[in-house]
């Protein structure tokens, strides 16, 4: 059961407070179907709004889970395109880990929300997105192109996990980088104001993140 705070109606948080739920994907997906249908309209949405014109937002640290996420809202829907800052990189320097210039990546990405608008898709747009001036520029670019119906999801998950998450992985983000960017997102937290229709914030705790890992070591 998806738990809406109010007001604004319109922002979800999931799992419910005080109810132990494991981190899943499939749940995460019904709290973002659930919102991207029948949801109350906002001064940012209209009625004649075309589903094909949404886009989802994706937030979190490296390591939050946001790319997994992506992949699968994607393989839900074929109606969705994935952009990501990551694969703009690759794209453009022939590796996602170099850096590269942010204007040249940033003209790559209007230039594919933009083509993916024509094509009539959904867009989900991966990036840690972190800082709220580059929330609100992804999210004012976007409207301009054409995108109407901005669903942020935030994935909320702790920063202990994060880090570990990011220590075992091939390609890591330097530590330093992940405790500014989440001390970004405690100064700033998404919320509505940055210009989105809606909000999902997925949280879960330290807690269920060790019972999950312990159900799996079981089996």
């Amino acid at each position: 059961m998806l738990h809406k705070q109010s007001p604004p109606s319109q922002i979800y948080i999931y799992p419910a407070p005080g109810r132990l739920c494991l981190w899943s994907i499939d749940s995460s997906l019904r709290a973002i179907n659930l919102s991207n249908s029948d949801a109350p309209i906002t001064p940012h949405s209209s009625l004649l709004t075309p589903k094909y014109s949404a886009l989802f937002l994706l937030i979190g640290l490296p390591g939050s889970g946001k790319s997994s996420l992506a992949k699968q809202l994607v393989t839900e829907c074929e109606q969705r395109r994935l952009i990501s800052t990551d694969g703009i990189r690759e794209q453009l320097f022939g590796d996602e880990a170099v850096q590269g210039e942010w204007l040249l990546i940033w003209h790559e990405l209007q230039r594919q929300l933009t083509q993916t608008l024509r094509e009539r898709h959904q867009a989900i747009y991966d990036a840690t997105n972190t800082a709220r001036k580059h929330r609100r520029e992804a999210i004012a670019i976007s409207r301009n192109i054409g995108f109407t119906r901005i669903t942020g999801i935030w994935l909320d998950t702790p920063l202990e996990e994060c880090l570990e998450r990011n220590r075992r992985r091939e390609r890591q983000v330097p530590e330093e980088v992940i405790l500014s960017m989440h001390q970004q997102l405690k100064d700033a937290p998404p919320a509505l104001n940055d210009g989105l229709d809606r909000l999902i914030r997925y949280s879960v705790t330290s807690t269920e993140i060790a019972i999950a890992s312990m159900r799996k070591n079981r089996t």
